[in-house]
């Protein structure tokens, strides 16, 4: 993991986050490559999708950022967001040499 400067790049490396065509001035983001590792991302993606499930089955009350993201788009797409957001995290946990307390998914942007 000490590979990766950044969250982003381990997320780039397994093809999970959009691709930027950005200028100094406004920011592009394009489609999700699907370049990378695929068997990790396949799993991320699944594990991602068991989550939003149970989220449009039970409800998400203690986690806003799914239950507004669930509203605005299709559940695949917001699989792969919090696929994303799961990566950065585990590539937190590995750099930081930190035991896994929950991803604090509530409270991000």
């Amino acid at each position: 993991m000490e590979q990766f400067k950044r969250g982003r790049d381990f997320a780039a490396w397994l093809g999970l986050v959009p691709r930027q065509a950005s200028t100094g001035r406004k920011q592009k983001l394009g489609k999700t490559s699907k370049m990378g590792q695929r068997d990790i991302r396949s799993l991320l993606i699944t594990g991602a999708m068991a989550v939003i499930h149970w989220a449009l089955r039970h409800g998400a009350p203690s986690n806003p950022w799914l239950a507004r993201m669930l509203e605005r788009k299709p559940p695949m797409w917001a699989a792969s967001a919090l696929a994303n957001k799961m990566a950065r995290g585990i590539w937190a946990m590995l750099t930081r040499s930190e035991d896994y307390r929950g991803l604090e998914i509530g409270n991000a942007a």
